[in-house]
């Protein structure tokens, strides 16, 4: 690939991005008006046609490592294993 197609490309990936911010900003903006008639109506739950949403509590329990690291670190280190990854980073 050429420059200039590298640098088409890499342009058209940042364009893309940033409709992407934009349509995620929209979609939360649909959600709360969504969660809104939740609220209104005091309901868990609402139905249309052809959607139904739901907006309820959820309880989970997650494993705290920090606190966990913290307290126990020698089993910390002897449990924890490292791991690579790759990261792609476009900036301006």
């Amino acid at each position: 690939m050429s420059i200039t197609e590298l640098d088409s490309t890499a342009h058209d990936l940042m364009s893309v991005r940033q409709m992407i911010e934009q349509l995620q900003a929209e979609a939360e903006a649909l959600t709360d008006k969504l969660k809104a008639a939740m609220v209104d109506q005091g309901t868990e739950v609402l139905q249309g046609d052809g959607w139904k949403a739901s907006w309820k509590n959820v309880s989970s329990s997650r494993f705290d490592s920090k606190a966990f690291k913290a307290d126990h670190a020698d089993l910390y280190g002897q449990y924890s294993k490292a791991t690579t990854t790759t990261r792609f980073v476009l900036s301006v």
